[in-house]
């Protein structure tokens, strides 16, 4: 599924929510996935694309372009609806938790990297010592063996 109607799936879902006097946190489901699809449809305008077969590279930019923009006309639709039936300072509220959340996952992330690197280093090791040994073991007994 295509991540701009994720989005437009969410924010309905947030909308009637928020209209029906739910409280944001109730909703934290539905404000993660308009998010994570917002963020995906800037990617895709954002990155390179390799689709020599389905559609031109016009198509494609303007298909990326209109998906970066539903995303961030669903992002300023989302700010106003919370500003409107929240206040200012819970948008800021959400948009700090939204950013300490990201910093979070992204300092997980990298912790899990290294954690992997370092695992594999390990591995490396042991198994190139084993290695090393068993070389040794094995000249040691071709000589003891071609001395008798």
């Amino acid at each position: 599924m295509e991540p701009i109607s994720v989005a437009l799936t969410a924010f309905t879902a947030i909308k009637a929510g928020v209209t029906a006097g739910k409280e944001i946190s109730s909703l934290a489901g539905d404000l993660g996935k308009l998010w994570d699809a917002c963020d995906a449809a800037n990617a895709n305008h954002s990155k390179k694309r390799n689709s020599q077969f389905t559609m031109s590279a016009n198509e494609e930019a303007l298909s990326t372009f209109v998906a970066k923009q539903q995303a961030k006309d669903l992002e300023d639709e989302l700010r106003e609806l919370i500003i409107w039936s929240r206040g200012q300072s819970a948008w800021h509220e959400l948009l700090q938790l939204r950013a300490d959340i990201k910093r979070e996952r992204k300092e997980a992330e990298i912790k899990a990297r290294r954690e992997r690197e370092e695992k594999m280093e390990a591995i490396l090791v042991i198994g190139g010592t084993v290695f090393l040994g068993l070389i040794i073991v094995g000249l040691a007994w071709f000589v003891v063996a071609n001395v008798r």
